[in-house]
């Protein structure tokens, strides 16, 4: 019997598959670059980090540290992003469960951004 719950994009296997899912994350780090400022943002201050960090005198966990939890902003954004998108498509219209989802996608991002600052702190003082 067939499964009429299977997406028709998920028939791709193997090679196949890794060079799409390759292609569609090009596709979603061109769009996020593009059309979101927070994104840019986040990579300016990842850049910035990490700029500084090889500068500074620090020991390799650190400056590890230092990169994993910048790049984790990246990735909180490119979530948080995506959940502005899913709401937005579903409706423009205001709904207080439409509200919910994007606080919380904010929430993540600032969560992120409290780690780097706390990443930091403990790299510079600590």
């Amino acid at each position: 019997m067939p499964d009429t719950d299977k997406s028709p994009f998920k028939g791709k296997t193997g090679w196949r598959r890794i060079v799409n899912a390759a292609g569609y994350s090009l596709d979603g780090l061109t769009a996020a670059w593009s059309g979101e400022a927070a994104f840019r943002q986040v990579c300016l201050l990842a850049i910035v980090g990490l700029v500084v960090m090889l500068w500074l005198p620090l020991p390799a966990l650190s400056r590890m540290v230092i990169i994993f939890a910048h790049l984790f902003s990246i990735v909180v954004e490119l979530l948080n992003s995506a959940v502005e998108a899913a709401v937005d498509h579903t409706s423009l219209s205001r709904h207080p469960l439409a509200k919910r989802a994007k606080d919380l996608g904010s929430a993540a991002q600032l969560i992120s951004l409290l780690n780097i600052a706390l990443v930091w702190g403990y790299a510079l003082l600590g």
